[in-house]
């Protein structure tokens, strides 16, 4: 439903940025030039990726066994959710990732030559949110992964057209983004190690159109696409303990234990705000 809204609003911008020159009159144009600093405001949501968790129970690198159990059976037959389980079973459901308010703080410099905007911008935000995955085994336990990602900064480029009071652009560059990352799991049987991750990098995308509302003062609406990259990989190792016997699904294939990871290392989010800006100059 969330994704559904912002695909609407999204839509509705590019509408807005379209009939922009046809409804508004070039008559009273200033300069786009000069450097500005400005806020950004409005709402972030993670990409459903339908993303679950895989397993080398070989501890050969390679991902994708199947842990069984004993018998046989597919240990993690219950399956997985795009989210953080409230419970031990899939029947208690997951907390999803809903979308979340942010504000960032941006400064940059525009060169104008005739219609054309070009230029660089800087940016911080304060964007907190979760984003998690969870496996279900049969015991029955949970196994959980998140990401909590805070901060992202990003340094794009800039190119516009300039109708007048208004202007429609294009932007795209660099993104960065403050993460922790953390497993938690039902299971009190075996012994759970996991490895450290970084902060990751990647790159935003994305679209605007902005109305000079006086001499300095300049509104907009931005859409960005922030693709971020989770390397290295977090890999929790479920092993052995004084609790479990060889028949442990975990220990069958191999006594020290399997590995166990999330499917995707991509992070894709999608931003939709309002942004003011106060230009230098103009």
């Amino acid at each position: 439903m969330q994704t559904t809204k912002l695909t609407v609003t999204l839509i509705a911008t590019g509408v807005l940025a379209a009939a922009a020159p046809i409804a508004w009159a070039q008559d009273g144009a200033k300069t786009w030039a000069g450097p500005y600093v400005g806020v950004a405001a409005g709402m972030t949501n993670i990409a459903d990726d339908h993303e679950t968790i895989e397993f080398d129970t070989n501890l050969d690198g390679e991902y994708g066994d199947m842990v069984n159990t004993f018998a046989g059976a597919n240990a993690f037959s219950p399956g997985f959710c795009d989210g953080g389980a409230n419970g031990r079973t899939p029947g208690e459901g997951c907390a999803k990732q809903r979308e979340q308010a942010g504000i960032g703080l941006r400064g940059g410099y525009d060169w104008q030559f005739g219609n054309w905007v070009f230029g660089v911008v800087g940016e911080v935000s304060d964007a907190k949110f979760q984003d998690s995955v969870t496996a279900f085994s049969t015991t029955p336990a949970n196994y959980v992964f998140t990401r909590d990602i805070e901060n992202i900064n990003a340094l794009r480029a800039k190119a516009g057209h300039a109708m007048g009071e208004w202007q429609v652009y294009v932007t795209a560059g660099y993104a960065q983004a403050d993460i922790e990352r953390t497993f938690r799991t039902s299971n009190a049987l075996n012994s759970f190690t996991a490895t450290d991750g970084d902060d990751s990098d990647g790159y935003q995308v994305g679209f605007g159109i902005e109305q000079r509302m006086s001499e300095h003062w300049i509104g907009g609406i931005e859409y960005l696409r922030t693709s971020l990259k989770d390397e290295p990989a977090v890999v929790v190792h479920a092993g052995p303990s004084a609790n479990t016997f060889n028949s442990n699904p975990f220990l069958i294939v191999n006594p020290a234990g399997t590995d166990m990871r999330r499917t995707s290392d991509k992070i894709e989010i999608d931003t939709l705000r309002i942004s003011l800006r106060y230009q230098f100059g103009g």
